[in-house]
C-alpha cells in the first residue's frame, strides 16, 4: 500500500474512534453525572527518502469536558450535587475512585453507599455510616451530614491534582493515579442531582460530520484502488 492509503486508512480508523465516543455520548445524555468525552488527533510525521515528508494523524488522546452540568432537583434526602469544582469519594473493589454522580442511598447496614453498593467516602476516607433510625437528614453546602440537629459525618469532596491526567472507569467514575486533594470550600446541594454536560444537540450535528467524512475517505480510498488496479493492468500490458 503506498503512502497516500496509509495516511487515508489512519484517517477512517481515527474517525471510526471518534464515531464510538460521540455514539457513547448520545446513550449517555440522560446519566447523571456522565462527563462528555472528545478525541484529540495527533500528526506523526516522518521524513522519507529524497527528503519528502509523509504525515498521518489519528486520535490517540480522550478528551474530557468537566463543565457543570444541570442541576436537577430531586428532592430525595439523598441525592447530592456538587456546585462547582469537585468530585465525591467513593471507595471501589478497584481503590478509590471519583465521581460527580451524587445519587446515593444507605445500605442495609447504615452505610451509605453508589447504586452499584460502593461506599461513600468521607473527608478522612472512612465509609460514611447513617446511625439506626436516623431521621431528618441534613447535608450543609460543606457537605457535613447532620441527624436531628447532630452533625454525624462529611462528604468527602476532592479534586484532582491533574484533571487532564485522570482515567474513566464505569462511565462515571474516574481514577487520579496523580493523586487528589480536599475541595477548601466545597458547595453541595442535598435533594438534586447533576445532569449530563453532554449537548445532544451539537454531538448530533458532529456525528453527521464525522459520516461525511468518513465517507469522504472511503469515496478517496476507492478512487486510489482504481487508480492503483488502472495503473497494474497498464504494466502488465
Amino acid at each position: 500500500m503506498e503512502a497516500a492509503g496509509y495516511a487515508a486508512l489512519a484517517r477512517q480508523t481515527g474517525l471510526m474512534r471518534e464515531m464510538r465516543i460521540i455514539a457513547n455520548n448520545i446513550a449517555n445524555a440522560s446519566t447523571s453525572g456522565f462527563r462528555q468525552e472528545g478525541v484529540v488527533f495527533s500528526e506523526y510525521v516522518r521524513q522519507a527518502d529524497g527528503g519528502a515528508s509523509v504525515a498521518m494523524a489519528t486520535p490517540r488522546v480522550r478528551n474530557t469536558s468537566f463543565e457543570q452540568g444541570v442541576l436537577q432537583q430531586t428532592g430525595s434526602a439523598f441525592d447530592f450535587a456538587i456546585e462547582g469544582e469537585g468530585f465525591f469519594l467513593v471507595d471501589t473493589p478497584q481503590g478509590q475512585r471519583l465521581t460527580r454522580a451524587g445519587a446515593f442511598t444507605p445500605s442495609a447496614e447504615g452505610t451509605l453507599v453508589t447504586p452499584d453498593g460502593n461506599p461513600v467516602l468521607d473527608a478522612g476516607g472512612a465509609p460514611i455510616f447513617l446511625p439506626p433510625g436516623s431521621t431528618n437528614v441534613a447535608v450543609g453546602h460543606d457537605g457535613t451530614i447532620s441527624t436531628e440537629g447532630r452533625p454525624i459525618g462529611q462528604l468527602g469532596v476532592v479534586r484532582p491534582l491533574d484533571p487532564g491526567a485522570m482515567v474513566r472507569e464505569g462511565g462515571v467514575m474516574f481514577r487520579a493515579d496523580d493523586g487528589f486533594e480536599p475541595v477548601e470550600a466545597p458547595r453541595v446541594m442535598q435533594g438534586f442531582v447533576e445532569a449530563s454536560n453532554v449537548d445532544p444537540i451539537l454531538q448530533v450535528a458532529r456525528m453527521v460530520e464525522v459520516q461525511r467524512a468518513y465517507e469522504l475517505g472511503q469515496s478517496f480510498m476507492d478512487r486510489e484502488d482504481e487508480r492503483i488496479r488502472t495503473a497494474l493492468k497498464t504494466f502488465i500490458k
